[in-house]
């Protein structure tokens, strides 16, 4: 399985800022209520990796994410980016280096035109002129919303607001990008526009993130997965060793299965991430067996 490339005549977008490292030290965190969302958590994530956070609902990975650019304070532990604490980093810097885009784009909205929306963030860095409309113009073309740059974000369905969403977080541009959800509701189309995004980015060096429960897309997408329960990660490694049918004992405890590809892979002994061409090869072996043995028995 691999990512899917670039969507065609996109324009080009990319940060020149320096792309930190991540690392959580022994990160835990309580809500106010006294629900302990996350339990010393230590996870380092190196400048440019591309990495999903993977979880049944209730296990930490939006709570873990939202300390990335400060929308969390930890109760115990640290959240470095390149050894510095985040609680040291204003906001406004680390708005900057950190661009997440909600699992629910309706907390996200605001304005009263598509493209004011994707202009906001970008507007709050200081980009004007001629470089802001370059990005609001390239961020919609990636996401499918070229022709919606007068339409009001309420007119648009759920699908297409998540999309809208992604778009205002990709013109900040920001080096690391981090994604919570982002094809729940989408289409097949969607699902692809989401995809490209993410190998685009990771192509162009930048941090990428992202939640998901969409195992597919994620093993497609992402070089590395973590596995998070109760608050806790409990396995990571790249995909094929995530998915691998000896983590699926781990995968069952998080409440979590594996892609069908790995199942099938499994079955067929190649692996947990086969190539389309692989699996076509397995299966016509496999058919000309049976065909062959059946022809012997009679």
């Amino acid at each position: 399985m691999t990512a899917a490339g670039s969507p065609a005549g996109s324009a080009a977008w990319g940060s020149t800022a320096a792309v930190p490292s991540i690392e959580l030290e022994v990160v835990s965190f309580a809500y106010p209520d006294g629900t302990r969302a996350l339990s010393d958590v230590g996870l380092r994530i190196e400048a440019g990796e591309s990495v999903a956070i993977v979880g049944q609902n209730g296990s930490g990975k939006s709570t873990l994410v939202r300390h990335l650019n400060g929308l969390l304070r930890p109760t115990a532990g640290r959240v470095l980016l390149d050894g510095r604490d985040v609680r040291r980093i204003h906001v406004a810097r680390l708005a900057g280096l950190v661009g997440l885009a909600f699992q629910n784009p309706d907390r996200q909205l605001f304005a009263s035109r598509v493209s004011a929306e994707v202009a906001f963030g970008p507007r709050n860095l200081g980009i004007r002129g001629p470089e802001l409309d370059e990005r609001v113009q390239a961020a919609l073309a990636d996401t499918g919303l070229g022709a919606e740059a007068a339409t009001n974000p309420y007119d648009l369905g759920y699908s297409r607001r998540k999309l809208l969403a992604l778009a205002s977080v990709l013109a900040m541009r920001t080096p690391i990008l981090v994604l919570d959800e982002p094809t729940t509701g989408q289409d097949a189309r969607g699902v692809a526009r989401v995809r490209d995004v993410v190998a685009r980015a990771a192509g162009e060096g930048r941090t990428v993130i992202a939640i998901s429960h969409d195992m597919r897309f994620v093993a497609e997408s992402f070089r590395r997965v973590v596995v998070m329960r109760e608050g806790r990660v409990v396995l990571a490694g790249a995909p094929d060793v995530v998915f691998g049918e000896a983590a699926w004992p781990e995968l069952g405890a998080a409440y979590l299965e594996p892609p069908l590809a790995a199942v099938a892979g499994a079955r067929l002994g190649l692996g947990a991430t086969p190539t389309e061409s692989a699996f076509v090869t397995a299966v016509g072996r496999r058919r000309g067996g049976a065909t062959a043995g059946g022809a012997g028995a009679e």
